[in-house]
């Protein structure tokens, strides 16, 4: 009798582990069809994989284009996001979570660059990038270069500074303190000349001297090109171009050359700022008394501050960085 109920108890036990181990799990389907704000369940079967590439379709940002825009002329491209189907699974996997939040992304490229644009003008990034960059362009002011690039270092921001060529001839060491720091070095002509004004021979003379006497200091030639002043025509953006070099403008001007009030400058440059914006000053007092208020305004409006390049990059910014 004992063996009799102790043969039922195991068999009734086998049945019950058989029954709880072909118990399906909820498929990422189901999950996502019972539900009117649906989220990837903790399945992991080839359904799931399918349903994955359906419900990533939400999360999918467009890339935008380069193009040459009626009053800022060219503006940069901007990547979109895909969520990496493959990568995303495994990751899911891997954690056993089939959330959303395991999604893995990539970047897409826009179609539309902006090497491939016309010679043009470049006054600011693109606008759906939370980025803005500092413009210094020295052509004197040396002296408040070194207090300058201590608040830079302090608050961890890198400016691009444009060179003026006859500049760096005299000070060829300060330049390469600047650039050993991590900053950006750009042309700025060789003798802030009047260039909507000057032959083309003499926009070649004023672009080539500068770059030669910057690449004989740091070993590398710019790629970007600050007409000083703001002075260009079209021959510039033609010579600068010829000689692989995008001319940048600005967005913001500090107008610190007028020696402004420094509270007074920072307040309307900070004002002004937003995403793609590109802000010009120069090795002033004021802007060296007011750098660290301007960093910090830029950012409190969770913007991230890079160089030229980086901004006018396709790649995407984190914000949360």
């Amino acid at each position: 009798m004992k063996r009799f109920l102790l043969l039922v108890l195991v068999l009734i036990t086998c049945v019950t582990i058989m029954i709880l181990g072909n118990e399906k799990k909820p498929e990422l389907t189901d999950t996502m069809a019972a539900s009117s704000n649906p989220s990837p369940s903790d399945a992991g079967t080839e359904d799931d994989y399918a349903a994955i590439q359906s419900y990533a379709k939400e999360f999918e940002v467009a890339p935008i284009d380069a193009k040459i825009d009626p009053i800022w002329k060219a503006i940069p491209g901007y990547n979109g996001l895909a969520v990496d189907i493959k990568k995303s699974y495994q990751n899911m996997l891997d954690e056993n979570d089939f959330t959303a939040s395991r999604f893995v992304f990539k970047e897409v490229s826009p179609n539309v660059h902006l090497k491939e644009l016309p010679p043009s003008p470049i006054y600011k990034g693109n606008p759906a990038k939370p980025m803005a960059a500092l413009l210094v362009n020295v052509a004197w002011g040396e002296e408040h270069i070194p207090s300058m690039l201590k608040t830079l270092k302090t608050a961890d921001v890198k400016a691009t500074f444009f060179f003026d060529g006859s500049w760096v001839k005299r000070n060829p060491d300060i330049l390469t303190m600047i650039s050993l720091e991590g900053h950006e070095i750009g042309n700025h002509a060789y003798s802030h000349p009047d260039l909507a004004n000057s032959s083309r021979e003499k926009t070649v003379f004023e672009l080539s001297k500068t770059n030669e006497v910057i690449e004989a200091a740091i070993g590398a030639k710019p790629t970007w090109f600050a007409p000083p002043s703001g002075s260009f025509n079209e021959t510039t953006l033609q010579v600068a171009d010829e000689l692989k070099m995008k001319t940048i403008l600005w967005t913001v001007d500090t107008v610190d050359w007028k020696q402004p009030e420094t509270s007074e400058m920072v307040a309307r440059v900070v004002a002004k700022v937003e995403n793609g914006s590109m802000v010009l000053m120069h090795p002033t007092k004021p802007s060296a008394e007011g750098l660290d208020a301007i960093i910090k305004g830029i950012e409190k409006k969770e913007l991230q501050l890079g160089t030229v390049s980086e901004l006018l990059s396709e790649k995407r910014v984190d914000v949360h960085k």
